[in-house]
């Protein structure tokens, strides 16, 4: 099936993530900041990345997003982020951020399968 990169400092919600994939027959890589997700994304291509917004720097999954639109990984990108119960603010798709979902933690299973699966079905937006 797909390979996936899973960014997020969260070792929780790697392995978590990594299950539910995993048991969808998904191939996943980590990384937990963004030297890591650089190393990772140059060294492999994938068909998927799953972000976290917050990591060592409050703004690290923002930086990551666009870097990887610059560098041309297409990859369609979902943001999987609490960042809207730490600031208040509901983010969404937009034209400034390249990413192809938002989703909020937590997250069900099911709908980061449906959201996952339609993603690598369409090939992100972006």
């Amino acid at each position: 099936m797909a390979k996936i990169a899973i960014i997020d400092d969260d070792p929780d919600i790697v392995e978590a993530i990594t299950l539910i994939l995993q048991a969808k027959g998904h191939e996943t890589s980590s990384a937990a900041n963004v030297k890591e997700a650089l190393e990772l994304t140059g060294s492999e291509k994938h068909d998927l990345i799953i972000l976290d917004v917050m990591m060592d720097e409050p703004d690290d999954g923002f930086y990551l997003a666009n870097k990887f639109r610059r560098i041309g990984i297409d990859a369609p990108i979902i943001m999987l982020t609490s960042i809207a119960r730490v600031t208040g603010y509901e983010y969404g798709k937009t034209d400034v951020l390249p990413i192809d979902e938002f989703l909020e933690k937590p997250v069900q299973p099911s709908v980061l399968i449906d959201v996952t699966e339609k993603l690598l079905k369409s090939g992100g937006a972006n």
